[in-house]
């Protein structure tokens, strides 16, 4: 017979396990706190850009906020750096290893080029969540692996011409130039009533003349996206007799008054557009905003006609995005972010500043944006990417150093281009390869 507890014995056995019990609760619920509070501790990020005070930049603290209200105990500190020497500081911040969490970065060879001190964002975002944007192959290693990027887009961009078309009417112009020959007898008209045919001048990023806007036409309107590639890996060289012929045609556009006088050092490159004293501008989508606010149903978009035919082809890029540094201490904290900027939410940020969202299934509402995208989607024009995203970076460097000056003809045609050609030879063997997809990818 089995030895029987007693009742009191009992109790005091139950009370012990009780308060074990307890005690064993407590504990729990206290580590369970604990966690809890490690989880929920105030990050700070710091974010770094070099976007100047136009669409694109407007939107940067919208974004934040939004995510910052979705994220309680995450910060973002958004700092604003000049971009005539953004890449210096982010290099230098680089290797001291004090700089941003998150950076916004050009994509293209520009992300090539300073991966080094970037995070690959494949095991950190979702491959269902990066499969929401439509750019992430130009930050890609081959510019060929969409789910493996470095850089999240903050926009489709366009290189585009815009063109006021009451201007056009009052000049007696019935349809917009499509060629060079028809271009050069629009801007006789205009300038038969006083008026600018193409406004250039200074950026207000970099408070110089930036000749890549339309040297990204130039190229395209006689080149295959192919033979584009020969610009970067040599195969065409920038001395070749295409090349110059295009360019001659873009300074005669000067010589023949039909570009201001003060192409190199017009302070405000669109002031003279938005007041209707000049017809045509070439720039990026993320001012046109800007132009519908000033000019509404006049302004129009389309391609720079720098062809003997038809011109069919357009600039389509995911330019830039946000990237994660390599030696950020939250990691985690920014992949939410950029995780954040796959959505639709920020997408529906994106497109209510007037930019294009690279976001799947969200679509701008402003109409000119919506021609941009007609020309690729419905016309069926030929994309071609940012010329100064795929041309080594310092071959772009030269080239915006010699050709405002060949524009104006403070330099010849043959001297812009050997100077630019020279600066392709001097680069290191791994930034010309046989593809841009080669650049700076170890064999």
């Amino acid at each position: 017979m089995g030895m029987r507890v007693r009742p009191r014995l009992k109790r005091t056995l139950f009370l012990v396990t009780a308060i074990s019990a307890t005690v064993v609760s407590a504990q729990s619920a206290a580590a369970t706190v604990k966690v809890h509070a490690h989880a929920q501790a105030p990050v700070k990020l710091v974010l770094w850009q070099n976007l100047g005070n136009g669409n694109q930049a407007q939107a940067v603290p919208l974004l934040i906020n939004a995510f910052e209200k979705t994220h309680p105990g995450i910060t973002i500190s958004n700092v604003a750096q000049p971009r005539a020497n953004y890449f210096a500081l982010l290099q230098a911040a680089a290797v001291s290893q004090s700089g941003p969490d998150i950076v916004n970065m050009w994509t293209g060879l520009f992300t090539m080029q300073y991966r080094s001190y970037l995070e690959n964002l494949k095991p950190w975002i979702p491959a269902s969540e990066l499969k929401q944007m439509g750019g992430t192959n130009w930050s890609s290693v081959g510019f060929n692996k969409p789910g493996a990027p470095y850089v999240v887009p903050l926009q489709q961009q366009f290189y585009i011409g815009f063109y006021n078309k009451a201007l056009f009417a009052r000049a007696g112009i019935k349809s917009v130039p499509s060629t060079w020959t028809q271009l050069f007898a629009a801007c006789a008209k205009l300038k038969a009533i006083h008026t600018t045919c193409i406004e250039e001048g200074t950026q207000n990023l970099t408070g110089e003349f930036y000749p890549w806007y339309n040297l990204s036409y130039l190229m395209a309107g006689v080149l295959s996206p192919a033979q584009w590639e020969g610009l970067y890996n040599g195969k065409l060289p920038w001395t070749s007799p295409v090349v110059k012929n295009q360019l001659a045609k873009w300074h005669q556009l000067y010589s023949d008054g039909y570009i201001n006088k003060d192409a190199l050092t017009a302070t405000n490159v669109q002031s003279a557009f938005l007041k209707g004293k000049a017809a045509i501008i070439v720039k990026g989508n993320w001012d046109t905003s800007q132009f519908s606010k000033a000019l509404g149903s006049r302004v129009g978009v389309f391609v720079p006609p720098y062809s003997n035919t038809p011109m069919k082809k357009v600039v389509e890029f995911a330019g830039n995005g946000f990237a994660m540094t390599s030696y950020s201490q939250h990691k985690k904290q920014v992949a939410e972010f950029l995780q954040f900027m796959t959505s639709k939410q920020a997408g529906a940020i994106i497109a209510r500043e007037g930019l294009i969202p690279d976001v799947s299934n969200v679509r701008t509402s402003n109409p000119l944006a919506t021609t941009m995208i007609n020309l690729v989607n419905s016309s069926h024009y030929s994309v071609y990417p940012m010329l100064d995203n795929v041309t080594a970076p310092g071959v772009v460097t030269s080239g915006s150093s010699v050709f405002p000056d060949m524009l104006t003809g403070g330099t010849s045609v043959a001297q812009a281009t050997s100077s630019v050609e020279q600066a392709w030879h001097q680069l290191p063997a791994s930034e010309r390869g046989h593809t841009w997809a080669s650049y700076s990818v170890p064999s």
